[in-house]
C-alpha cells in the first residue's frame, strides 16, 4: 500500500495558500526594494560585476514570473535600479509555477528553469553574473562580530546548506533510499 509523504502534504497546503493568499501591495513593493539593495550590495563588491553592468547602462531587464514581473535598468554606476512600464530590451521568465520547486532546485545548487527572450549579449551579462557573483557573507559577517566569530558562524552555515541539500537530494522524486537485496 502506498501512503502519501507528510512533506507532500505540507508542500501541497502552501501551494494552496501561497495561490489563495495576496500580500498587499505596499508589502511586496518594499521586498522587492529590498531586494534590489541586497543583490547591489553583492554587486558592490565585485568591480568586474559593476563594470559589465555600467556597459549595459540604461538597458531593460523584465523578470517575469507567472503574472508578476520586475524591470530593473543597470545604472552608470553598474548597479541595479528598479524601473517600469518601459519595453524591455531582455525578459528572462521563470517557467516553473512551483515556489517549491524552485527552491528544492536552488537549495539542490540548480539554477531554475528561464525563457529568455530578447537582447543575447544582454543575456551573456546576466548570465556570467549570475554564474560568477556570489556574497561572501564571512565578509559582511567579520565586519559585525570579528574575523573568528564570522568564520565560525559560515562554518555552521555551510554545515547547514549541506545537510539541507543532501536531505532535498534524498526526497527528491526518482531518488529510492531502497537498497536493492543482494
Amino acid at each position: 500500500m502506498a501512503t502519501q509523504s507528510p512533506f507532500s502534504l505540507v508542500g501541497e497546503a502552501f501551494e494552496k495558500f501561497a495561490t489563495n493568499t495576496q500580500a498587499p501591495v505596499w508589502v511586496v513593493d518594499e521586498s522587492l526594494n529590498r531586494v534590489i539593495l541586497f543583490l547591489n550590495h553583492v554587486i558592490s563588491r565585485e568591480p568586474e560585476a559593476q563594470a559589465r553592468l555600467a556597459r549595459q547602462k540604461g538597458r531593460c531587464i523584465q523578470l517575469q514570473w507567472q503574472d508578476k514581473h520586475l524591470q530593473l535598468a543597470p545604472s552608470a554606476a553598474g548597479l541595479l535600479e528598479r524601473v517600469s512600464s518601459r519595453p524591455f530590451d531582455l525578459k528572462l521568465t521563470l517557467t516553473d509555477s512551483s515556489p517549491l520547486n524552485m527552491a528544492a532546485a536552488l537549495i539542490k545548487g540548480e539554477k531554475p528553469g528561464v525563457h529568455i527572450e530578447g537582447d543575447v549579449q544582454l543575456a551573456a551579462e546576466v548570465n556570467w553574473l549570475i554564474d560568477h557573483v556570489r556574497w561572501d557573507i564571512e565578509e559582511d559577517l567579520a565586519a559585525l562580530f570579528g574575523d573568528a566569530a564570522a568564520h565560525k558562524m559560515a562554518s555552521f552555515g555551510r554545515q547547514a546548506v549541506n545537510a539541507m541539500q543532501s536531505f532535498v537530494r534524498q526526497k527528491a522524486p526518482g531518488h529510492s533510499n531502497d537498497k536493492a537485496a543482494p
